[in-house]
């Protein structure tokens, strides 16, 4: 009977902390929802005895998703990418540094493969005055893309200066030297549209980076303090930024009408 009252006892303990950081758990023991009880097992406490539940349920239904999949669903690789994690661990949760080691080695990948073709992998979606605009809903207007002729102008890129630029962002990415003057900055762009991100540093220091609409793109700058600005789909983007090391920025999901 103790052993019972223990149990009802944590549950209800750590139901109410997840409460407290925003999420209701109170109900998960009943789910059958991938996504729910992945959250779950990513901020329950380790001794939360719902864990032994809820980790092989999980798995069961991520094996149950995978066997069923149409060929060419692009959730198939997420669900054997968290299959394989919960095999090894409580959950998918990864560390920071796990997550930056995957990112660099996804960018290895994709400049080797460029580095190798001689030309940018990168599709996209050429910008004009007209296929970029928001309406602005105070006054019913729409605001064209001023920016169309100068994305399309730094997309297009010489074999050599594409090869340059391939290169030393390779350097980057494999330089681990914490006293490198320079560093490499990853930005996403999940938005709709074509944007250019500006990078405004210390007196003439100034970068400017093309990213196509739901594409990245990379740039290696001296580190310093920078301001970031850029136009999201008719939305002004700024944010001071201190790059002593490589980061990642994603920006937008400002939807282009």
């Amino acid at each position: 009977m103790k052993k019972i009252l223990l149990l009802i006892s944590s549950v209800l303990f750590f139901s109410l902390s997840a409460q407290k950081r925003g999420k209701d758990y109170s109900d998960v023991i009943k789910s059958n929802n991938i996504y729910e009880i992945n959250a779950f097992l990513r901020d329950a406490h380790p001794d939360d005895p719902r864990r032994s539940v809820l980790k092989p349920r999980v798995m069961e239904l991520m094996k149950e998703y995978i066997k069923n999949a149409h060929p060419d669903d692009q959730k198939v690789k997420d669900m054997q990418e968290m299959l394989a994690l919960l095999r090894r661990r409580p959950s998918t949760k990864i560390t920071f540094d796990e997550m930056n080691a995957k990112i660099k080695e996804k960018q290895i990948a994709k400049y080797k493969a460029e580095l190798a073709s001689k030309q940018p992998t990168a599709v996209y979606t050429p910008s004009t005055t007209q296929n970029t605009f928001v309406v602005n809903t105070a006054s019913n207007t729409a605001i064209p893309n001023a920016e169309a002729e100068e994305f399309n102008m730094l997309m297009k890129v010489s074999p050599v200066e594409h090869q340059n630029k391939t290169v030393k962002i390779l350097n980057s990415l494999f330089d681990n030297d914490p006293n490198a003057k320079e560093c490499i900055i990853l930005i996403q762009n999940n938005s709709d549209c074509n944007i250019i991100v500006r990078m405004e540093g210390v007196g003439t220091t100034k970068y400017r980076l093309a990213i196509p609409a739901h594409a990245d793109n990379s740039i290696v700058i001296e580190k310093g303090q920078y301001l970031f600005t850029s136009l999201v789909c008719g939305a002004q983007y700024a944010s001071q930024k201190t790059i002593q090391k490589p980061i990642m920025v994603a920006l937008g999901s400002t939807k282009a009408k």
